[in-house]
């Protein structure tokens, strides 16, 4: 990772950790978020996994419109870095821990590689 990379990277995990800690005790269910990028196609690469205990609590956060309101304010802390998403739907995305053991036994480095 060049230097300007990893710069960009901490810059990144810094507005979203805020964005994690603003949601955190708001949204039934949140656990954490992460991301994921590949700097040769930067922004384009970037995506933004916000994962939730179960999928009942993503089926309710849909449901409530909660999911616009957390892709907004990803948004909005991406902005504050000079990042504009292209497609927030397809770079904002929703996972659960439900998910990751069923299908990664809990393994997230497996599931987000």
């Amino acid at each position: 990772m060049t230097k300007t990379e990893k710069k960009m990277d901490n810059n990144l995990c810094k507005v979203l950790t805020n964005v994690c800690e603003d949601v955190k005790d708001d949204l039934q269910g949140f656990q954490w978020l992460t991301h994921t990028v590949n700097y040769a196609n930067f922004p384009a690469s970037l995506k933004i996994i916000c994962v939730f205990a179960t999928n009942a609590d993503i089926a309710q956060l849909t449901a409530s419109k909660q999911d616009q309101r957390l892709q907004g304010l990803v948004t909005q802390a991406l902005n504050a870095v000079d990042v504009k998403l292209k497609n927030i739907s397809k770079q904002v995305l929703f996972d659960s821990e439900e998910n990751c053991t069923r299908d990664n036994a809990g393994n997230w480095a497996k599931r987000l590689g």
